[in-house]
């Protein structure tokens, strides 16, 4: 086994995973008492298969713009760098269950949107690399997988 890590996803097996899923990764206390909760949430198989680079793009577009009228007290959903996933941080929101419930209402924002938001050189620092049926493709792949979200690991 490597030594230990300080990013808490680089000590995960990542072999041991069975996309999808959301996992909570941790919850940070800050010195006021507020709490921050962290959360994985796993589209694809890692090393195995990942979201192309337009329908991730515009997928975060679309999950940052939406996920917020369903939920209080989000600080940010960002791509990870594998491009396997999303990490969702929420303040003060210890509610397991009202995260998975944001995320399927928002994924359902997503396949009925006409547009993604803030794709244009303004507002975005790639505006050419989106596709909006790319988002929506991984967003249906999501959501059929839904009963699963709660497994993380292979049995």
């Amino acid at each position: 086994m490597p030594k230990k890590m300080n990013v808490e996803s680089f000590n995960l097996d990542h072999t041991k995973v069975k996309a999808p899923y959301v996992r909570l990764v941790g919850v940070t206390e800050g010195s006021h008492g507020d709490k921050i909760y962290k959360y994985d949430i796993r589209f694809c198989q890692p090393n195995q298969e990942h979201m192309d680079m337009p329908g991730l793009h515009s997928i975060e577009h679309l999950m940052a713009e939406n996920i917020r009228n369903h939920m209080d007290g989000v600080i940010d959903i960002g791509p990870m760098g594998c491009q396997t996933g999303f990490y969702l941080s929420i303040l003060n929101n210890e509610s397991y269950d009202e995260a998975l419930e944001a995320l399927e209402k928002t994924l359902n924002d997503v396949l009925e949107a006409n547009e993604v938001p803030a794709c244009n050189p303004v507002q975005c620092g790639w505006a050419a690399n989106h596709s909006l049926e790319g988002a929506k493709q991984i967003a249906r792949t999501m959501l059929a997988s839904k009963d699963e979200w709660r497994q993380v690991f292979a049995e």
